[in-house]
């Protein structure tokens, strides 16, 4: 539980008073289907949209807003299907086809380094990537 410690003038002298902030601990009910509600004031304060983020995070589960910036690769996306010849309706279907199978090779990759991380599973050395010139 957090407290928040203020120290205040009562009667001429400081007095440390434990406030409590309403908006740092909800218990909340998992459904049978393991779904939750998010607690509207914080639905509200985080401004969260449609989706979250979901991670483990030393034995708890974190839930934050995700905040989608363009990808960095969309310009280079775009611009080698331009040079492919698409435009209009199709250019644009291309577009979230590749930009759909960058989303999950990033994923791919981030979950691969978390196994590795763990221990789970050995990392490739450079003759596993390159082969070695036996």
């Amino acid at each position: 539980m957090n407290l928040a410690y203020t120290i205040k003038e009562v009667t001429n002298t400081p007095t440390i008073v434990m406030e409590r902030d309403i908006m740092d601990r909800k218990i909340i009910s998992v459904s049978k289907k393991r779904q939750i509600t998010i607690p509207l004031q914080f639905y509200k304060h985080l401004e969260l949209g449609s989706e979250v983020e979901c991670s483990l995070e030393d034995g708890k589960i974190v839930i934050q807003p995700l905040h989608r910036e363009p990808s960095e690769f969309s310009v280079e996306i775009l611009k080698d299907l331009v040079s492919q010849g698409y435009s209009g309706d199709e250019l644009v279907k291309q577009f979230e086809t590749q930009s759909k199978n960058i989303k999950k090779a990033v994923t791919n990759m981030l979950e691969e380094a978390d196994t590795i991380a763990a221990g789970e599973k050995k990392a490739a050395n450079f003759d596993d990537i390159f082969g070695s010139e036996d």
